[in-house]
């Protein structure tokens, strides 16, 4: 996975925004006003920031050791730094990105919910 290729899979999903309010080098992407994942433009390789439950959060870490991480500059317990270094197969990138978007979206108020196009 590249950087277009995260930025369009993202910006597929229902209510989805993107901007840099961090700074020109990180992108965010967001639903309902809040972030459900972070990247940095210039990491090689790609690596972004994902919202997990946490206990799904442990379980990846000690099963990709080198490809998730504790998540960098955020909360360890629900975020993850996911390296896309060819551990991961396109398909588990997409899963994580998934369940990200869902943690966030489910925990939005129903009347945003239904403001999202």
């Amino acid at each position: 996975m590249n950087i277009e290729e995260l930025r369009t899979y993202c910006l597929s999903k229902r209510g989805v925004t993107e901007g840099f309010p961090f700074g020109p080098n990180t992108l965010v992407f967001k639903v309902g006003e809040k972030v459900f994942l972070l990247t940095g433009l210039d990491a090689q390789p790609l690596s972004f920031n994902v919202k997990c439950d946490p206990e799904r959060a442990i379980e990846l870490r000690e099963q990709y050791p080198s490809s998730v991480l504790p998540g960098y500059h955020m909360n360890k317990k629900h975020w993850n730094t996911v390296q896309a270094n060819g551990e991961l197969s396109f398909k588990q990138l997409t899963e994580l990105i998934d369940h990200s978007y869902e943690l966030v979206y489910n925990s939005l108020p129903q009347r945003i919910k239904e403001t999202l196009s």
